[in-house]
């Protein structure tokens, strides 16, 4: 499996998953140097949360929350370093690099930057602050998401996708998109489940990303009421997604998710 891993960052005082314990900048930036020593791929911002009833909120109070952490991130002295692509103009984007040597001889190992908005003014800000994949957390393409693929070129764009009829209009992005079957939003168990299921076919049509973790789904699933208590049921889905052509997973528990795909990969190669 070749399944990427997107730490969760959410900068928000109301978040139906974390409580809000990371709304300070101090908290989310270690918040995300956690996640990088943890070995995720892709660092994943959001200024507003999606837990249904969460009051919407105008793009310049989300940039307001997520302007300083993009920034603190950016300035890691030592552990993050942003460099600019060779022969790209101005408003290309950068790209997040680890100075900690994960990479084979030594190398740095590069980190994405994801923000999650359905605000392209907050999008457009991201990128040029150094986010290099945005995050459209709405049930529904957004035009003027899709026109910033045209002003940034280098960067990539996840994209609310469940069939081949959704990605029809868009088909001449499809080497920069993420194709997400938005898990959890506004769906029953059964739809949860049937788009989990088709992970594999949506996987024929692009880059799939999953991210249902902590949602209603695992709860739905086993009956467990117990807040924190479904990680072996997001494990699974992580697992389930990689194997049947994901190509991200957006998970709030890094370690534990890595971990788990290393060890499914190791007995895959294994067995073959």
């Amino acid at each position: 499996m070749n399944c990427k891993v997107m730490g969760i960052v959410n900068v928000t005082p109301d978040s139906f998953s974390d409580g809000g314990k990371f709304f300070s900048p101090e908290e989310a930036v270690r918040r995300a140097a956690n996640h990088i020593d943890e070995g995720a791929d892709i660092l994943d911002f959001g200024g507003e949360s999606t837990r249904p009833g969460a009051t919407p909120l105008a793009w310049d109070e989300e940039w307001a929350r997520l302007e300083p952490v993009l920034g603190e991130v950016r300035g890691m002295k030592g552990k993050v370093r942003r460099k600019k692509e060779e022969g790209k103009g101005k408003k290309d984007e950068g790209r997040m690099m680890m100075e900690d040597g994960r990479g084979e001889g030594g190398k740095s190992a590069e980190i994405q930057i994801s923000v999650d908005t359905y605000h392209p003014e907050t999008a457009a800000r991201a990128i040029e602050a150094g986010a290099t994949i945005i995050n459209c957390v709405y049930a529904q393409p957004i035009p003027d998401m899709i026109k910033l693929l045209d002003v940034y070129p280098g960067v990539e764009l996840v994209l609310p996708v469940r069939c081949a009829a959704d990605l029809a209009p868009y088909r001449a992005y499809l080497p920069r998109l993420y194709l997400d079957p938005m898990i959890g939003f506004d769906t029953t168990r059964e739809e949860d489940l049937r788009l989990l299921q088709a992970t594999a076919e949506l996987a024929k049509l692009g880059r799939v990303l999953i991210g249902a973790s902590r949602k209603r789904i695992v709860k739905r699933l086993t009956g467990t009421k117990v807040p924190g208590k479904d990680l072996a049921g997001n494990l699974a889905i992580a697992l389930w997604a990689a194997q049947n052509g994901a190509s991200v997973v957006r998970v709030h528990d890094v370690r534990e998710t890595v971990q788990a795909l290393k060890v499914w990969d190791a007995l895959s190669e294994a067995v073959a």
